[in-house]
């Protein structure tokens, strides 16, 4: 006996957003489902932001934002609408890349369709990268500012003034201890005054 097992609606509505059926063939429209046919280089150039150059960009907003006004948007909306707009481009590379047989009116209808499903959550994809980069040049700038640091002490310590500077206070130092440790012997070495008993007369 077999149990016919329901498809999950939530599976079939994402299935449904990343990808359009054309004809008998169905095409991706998320560039990640694609990651088992390209190498390294092209996987880091589709997750790191600022890959297509600026002006290319900026040609293709309208495109993909035909309703926004840009010079409204703040200098991080932009940036993220910015990584948008190169997601898509990517991702419209990709798919033309792996099915070199789609016609420009099939290209069509993929832009068109990743317009409606993929906006938002290439915006998200883009804020998580932006936000993974900027924590990395955090790290980065701690970790310079802090050998910047160290190699200044080791220079100062290294020069001949700073040595003939501290070599008097490194000799007070020591000899200050050696006579706090001797003080400390005598003191613990002193036998104490023990006061005799008084007798008492019965």
């Amino acid at each position: 006996m077999t149990v016919a097992t329901q498809p999950d609606p939530q599976l079939q509505r994402r299935l449904q957003q990343d990808s359009i059926q054309l004809g008998a063939k169905t095409i991706f429209l998320n560039p990640f489902l694609y990651w088992r046919r390209f190498d390294a280089n092209t996987d880091r150039w589709l997750r790191e932001p600022g890959q297509l150059p600026e002006e290319q960009i900026q040609a293709n907003r309208s495109r993909f934002y035909p309703e926004l006004l840009w010079d409204e948007l703040s200098d991080q909306e932009r940036q993220l609408k910015d990584g948008a707009v190169e997601m898509f481009l990517k991702t419209l590379e990709l798919i033309s890349t792996f099915n070199p047989d789609l016609s420009a009116g099939h290209l069509l209808e993929v832009e068109r369709k990743m317009a409606v499903t993929k906006k938002r959550s290439f915006e998200r994809w883009v804020e998580k990268a932006l936000g993974r980069r900027l924590k990395g040049e955090r790290r980065e700038r701690r970790r310079f500012d802090r050998e910047r640091w160290l190699r200044g002490w080791g220079e100062w310590l290294g020069l001949d003034t700073t040595r003939q500077a501290l070599l008097p206070l490194t000799t007070l130092l020591v000899l200050s201890a050696l006579a706090g440790s001797w003080l400390g012997s005598r003191q613990f070495c002193r036998p104490g005054l023990v006061q005799p008993g008084i007798e008492r007369n019965l």
